[in-house]
């Protein structure tokens, strides 16, 4: 007699855990490619291979930590090491591994929201990997605003510190049912906690490591245009997972926030292509890119609060007040101090911070994130001036810890090894620091893992005249490493 068994337990629906892992891999895209063809292609060319695998690093190194301790950092019991209760008993979860079968195959649970909706029908494992990949994406856009000259190996040591004493603060405050969101504050998917915090700490971190290069900085044009708008349309399209997913199931407001999202984003795209005419500009294809960013970043926040005339605003508003800072704030103190080789402050700083705050004023309690049980009612973020102001406090609250705590964390990396990059190296850009660039221009460095040989021996061959042929010339063959 065959034994009977079941696919998986009554607890999982099929549909929601497919949807979390699609959404899940499509915010991955994001990073990787995403970022890394988008930052590869706007960088210059000796400064393509580097920027890409800075990338690359950053996300290897969150995933790292993340399952052994940080998840539950920022989604675990709360750690109430020095309260109880207020803001000390609900900043931080308790740190611990999800890598055993229980936390891997059991049924998924944020333990401060159990009671704000219904229980999750996916396991652990996917619920860890959906909040990984917003963890990664985060330091990832941060290094837009220090890319041409931040250290390697700094760079390995400041984002699993960053992650740990930052990210996973603010994502517990906010998301993981900490102090913020028991007050009332919202990020639908990550306005406040990704994008506030990457383009703060971002800034703050291209103030102390210091300027790039001034021929960097004058003559900053990127080397590969296909590059940057393959990443720009990975990031669109990788969007529908970013805020498609936080729902947690594959329901109504799944679909009205992706709807939302793109709407946002169009909006966004065109209104900084009208400012470009109107201001006598040229409309550049990197121009609409950041439009087209501002778009996804400020409707982050609020996808699944508004409905599609609320995010038609976001779009209009984000896209025009970022553009005044992008053009003309950036002539002011501090910024014009400040070298952000990307302008991360404005298109996810400035963007993150106009969503966050206009959630305030037009979320749609009418929007149904989770249907009431046994009545009307649904969980739904009203607009107001109370929400308004908790989320004003929140976003102070993330301007000022992520700005002190990236100087903080900064200045500690220092004291291990320079945070930038040494001026000989910055000179020679990918071939001193990685042994190899991006398009390589000469068969030498193809054939030389360290790149350009320290010294090649002129050798006299002899040829079928009797004539000479240095080692090295088309006559003598490829040179051959030593």
């Amino acid at each position: 007699m065959l034994a009977s068994f079941a696919p998986y337990p009554s607890w999982l629906v099929s549909g929601d855990n497919a949807w979390q892992l699609t959404a899940a891999t499509f915010v991955g895209l994001m990073s990787v490619p995403g970022l890394v063809v988008l930052y590869g292609g706007v960088m210059q060319k000796r400064w393509s291979v580097n920027s890409m695998m800075l990338s690359f690093v950053a996300f290897a190194a969150v995933l790292v930590i993340w399952v052994l301790y940080a998840f539950n950092m920022g989604f675990g019991n709360p750690w109430h090491g020095l309260s109880d209760h207020g803001f000390l008993g609900n900043f931080i979860g308790q740190p611990g591994s999800v890598l055993n079968h229980t936390a891997e195959q059991g049924q998924a649970n944020i333990p401060l929201l159990s009671s704000a909706g219904p229980p999750f029908h996916f396991p652990t494992s996917t619920l860890v990997y959906f909040q990984f990949v917003f963890a990664a994406i985060t330091p990832i856009l941060m290094l837009g605003s220090v890319l041409g000259r931040i250290n390697f190996k700094a760079w390995m040591l400041f984002v699993p510190l960053w992650t740990t004493c930052i990210y996973v603060v603010n994502a517990f405050l906010i998301w993981g049912g900490g102090w913020w969101a028991q007050h009332g504050a919202v990020d639908y998917s990550g306005g406040y906690v990704i994008h506030l915090a990457a383009g703060v700490s971002g800034f703050v971190a291209a103030a102390v490591i210091g300027p790039r290069l001034s021929r960097d900085r004058e003559i900053d044009a990127p080397n590969n245009l296909l590059m940057v708008a393959t990443g720009a349309g990975l990031l669109w399209l990788g969007w529908n997972g970013f805020n498609g997913g936080d729902p947690y199931y594959a329901g109504a407001d799944a679909a009205a926030a992706v709807l939302n999202t793109n709407l946002a984003t169009a909006v966004a795209l065109l209104v900084w292509i009208a400012w470009d005419y109107m201001t006598g500009r040229k409309p550049s294809l990197i121009g609409s890119i950041n439009g087209m960013i501002v778009g996804l970043v400020a409707i982050t926040p609020a996808a699944g609060f508004v409905n599609g005339w609320g995010a038609i605003v976001i779009g209009l508003a984000g896209s025009s007040v970022v553009y005044v800072a992008y053009n003309y704030l950036s002539r002011l103190r501090p910024f014009r101090n400040v070298d952000d080789t990307l302008g991360v402050i404005y298109t996810h700083g400035f963007a993150g911070l106009v969503g966050g705050l206009m959630v305030g004023l037009l979320a749609d309690s009418n929007m149904i994130v989770y249907l009431g049980l046994g009545n009307t009612s649904s969980f739904a973020a009203t607009g107001g001036l109370h929400l308004l102001k908790w989320q004003a406090i929140a976003a102070a609250w993330v301007i000022i810890f992520s700005s002190i705590g990236t100087f903080a964390l900064l200045k500690l990396v220092g004291l291990i090894v320079p945070l930038r990059m040494r001026e000989e190296d910055m000179e020679t850009g990918d071939i001193a620091v990685h042994g190899h660039e991006v398009y390589p221009s000469d068969i030498p460095s193809l054939g030389y893992p360290s790149g350009i040989p320290a010294a090649v021996t002129a050798t006299t061959a002899v040829g079928p005249g009797g004539g000479g042929a240095v080692a090295g010339s088309p006559e003598a063959g490829p040179l051959t490493p030593e």
